[in-house]
């Protein structure tokens, strides 16, 4: 059976975002292994990690490589809400040092949604039904 796992890249700060993450959801880092002496990465940067979010596992990487792209709202991770005051904390936490897409309102197809982009560059889909 195959298993799909989203995989995030980062250029250095893949520890600090899953940490954030696993802090703002309550999750929980499962695994982390990184690059020793030999490289070809920073020594002590991640070169895997594994994490879990609301039930679902993540997969990250610090790139040693630098590339001339990052990730963009083209996909982002949609996240239901149980209520209004755990729509607002996510969007308030995830936005900051980041940028709104979409304000939170009732845009007709939820009761209230809004669209952030977080500090990292990730993007975050939020509804209450």
């Amino acid at each position: 059976m195959q298993k799909i796992n989203a995989f995030l890249m980062f250029e250095g700060q893949a520890e600090e975002a899953m940490n954030f993450y696993v802090a703002t959801f309550n999750g929980a880092v499962d695994s982390v292994t990184r690059y020793g002496p030999e490289g070809p990465g920073p020594e002590g940067s991640v070169l895997q990690a594994t994490f879990t979010l609301g039930g679902q596992q993540y997969m990250c990487i610090d790139s040693h490589v630098k590339h001339g792209f990052t990730f963009t709202p083209s996909l982002s991770l949609f996240v239901t809400c149980d209520d209004e005051a755990e729509l607002d904390r996510l969007f308030t936490t995830l936005g900051e040092g980041g940028g709104v897409l979409m304000p939170l309102s009732n845009y007709g197809f939820s009761t209230k949604f809004g669209w952030v982009n977080d500090r990292y560059g990730v993007s975050w889909q939020l509804n209450l039904p």
